[in-house]
């Protein structure tokens, strides 16, 4: 994979200059693209940018996020061609500190159920993920240093897991979603695919103008919360084989690693997740659903079918629940620095009729609180599984050096 602190620190030094390390990128595309098919489409006569912290670095955006020089398709046919006339308010981010975009990446139709045609670099035979699927993929690949995603359920750890690569949802809305296809507006999160976590502080760091999320020249050593969701139902062997691993890892690291016992009101909060999704959905594909139906992607429109009957009263009462078990989660931070969970029930099903179980994933989002995925364990078949390193509402920075030590303490096993 290519590393953008490595990138950076390079062009910085004279080593390689930014247009070098641009073509680098296409290059990697050209000699991958044709077998993985993580590109939607690809951008025209690049040119690296002369200024900036990212100058140098190529970048894919998951498409559905508005481009003006591209199109936007969101994997439906209904917007096959789309042309916006403004990029996303995360797009001028990235260029704005120098980034390059070389191409829209793949997603599942409106970054819902059905899945795309891209391959899981790990192991053809099996999915990468999604919703996010091209962005993790493209990174795995190696074709790009960073990529951005959506989170509404687990759209960016779960394909950062099972393809094997760093990946943050940032504490919700510290990333805009202007310019970004609506899905449910409590819960649609940006985020970010990377080599390594250095790579993601480094990234975030020059799209929002935050040194502070920079990493420090040693991570200190964290208390460590571990959650096993049981609400969310038991994780397959590797699973709980990577939480396993993470926790001899940081332990041998010198941290503490002890059993967390959610708040019953967290666990009711995960159970609400759908409710909170499913009823957002309806109003935010409103017009897709009533004057596209016949075009709409099936499993999407089966979901939106089945849940035409939640009633506005529901919903407000979900909402309710949410803040208590935010509330409640706060409180936890009290204790612990971060959260060690799964990343994802298992490795990457095979096949891509799926793209994996979001349960471990969806309650993070909804609390709004930062994530980081960390590879941890290789299964069968060379299949990767992370493990997700959560922090306080807020604490990016916290929850990227937490990252960073669970990282360097796994690289030691």
């Amino acid at each position: 994979m290519l590393s953008l602190a490595e990138l950076q620190r390079r062009i910085r030094s004279g080593d390689l200059s930014a247009e070098a390390a641009i073509v680098q990128s296409l290059d990697a595309i050209d000699a991958q693209e044709k077998t993985i098919g993580a590109f939607v489409c690809r951008a025209e006569n690049v040119r690296a940018q002369d200024a900036g912290p990212l100058r140098g670095i190529a970048v894919g955006i998951k498409d559905i996020m508005d481009t003006a020089d591209l199109p936007t398709e969101m994997g439906s046919p209904i917007y096959r061609g789309w042309r916006p006339r403004a990029d996303a308010a995360v797009v001028t981010m990235l260029k704005a500190a120098g980034a390059t975009v070389v191409g829209k990446t793949t997603t599942t139709a409106f970054a819902a159920n059905d899945p795309t045609a891209t391959l899981n670099p790990r192991n053809h035979d099996h999915t990468p993920g999604g919703s996010s699927s091209g962005s993790a993929a493209v990174v795995a690949a190696g074709m790009v240093p960073l990529t951005l995603g959506t989170q509404t359920g687990g759209s960016v750890i779960r394909p950062a897991s099972f393809c094997g690569v760093a990946a943050i949802k940032p504490t919700y809305r510290l990333l805009p979603t202007v310019g970004v296809k609506c899905f449910s507006w409590t819960l649609d999160t940006v985020g970010l695919f990377a080599a390594g976590v250095e790579d993601l502080a480094h990234g975030l760091s020059a799209m929002t103008n935050r040194p502070e999320l920079l990493p420090g020249a040693a991570p200190r050593t964290p208390r460590i919360g571990v959650v096993t969701q049981d609400f969310a139902g038991a994780p397959e062997t590797d699973g709980a084989e990577a939480v396993r691993v993470a926790i001899r890892a940081v332990e041998q690291a010198g941290a503490s690693a002890r059993a967390i016992q959610l708040p019953e009101v967290v666990a009711k909060a995960w159970r609400i997740h759908p409710v909170v999704q499913d009823f957002e959905a309806h109003q935010a594909f409103a017009w897709e659903y009533r004057a596209n139906y016949d075009a709409m992607p099936p499993l999407l429109r089966g979901r939106l079918d089945e849940s035409k009957g939640i009633m506005a009263a529901e919903y407000d009462a979900a909402l309710r629940v949410a803040g208590q078990g935010r509330a409640a989660l706060a409180g936890i931070f009290e204790d612990v620095d971060i959260l060690l969970t799964f990343s994802a029930p298992g490795a990457a099903p095979k096949g891509l009729a799926s793209t994996g179980d979001p349960r471990f994933n969806r309650l993070w989002t909804l609390m709004g609180v930062p994530c980081v995925n960390v590879p941890a364990h290789v299964a069968d078949g060379g299949l990767p599984v992370g493990v997700q390193v959560i922090a306080r509402f807020g604490d990016d920075a916290g929850a990227l050096a937490g990252a960073r030590f669970v990282e360097k303490a796994l690289a030691r096993l």
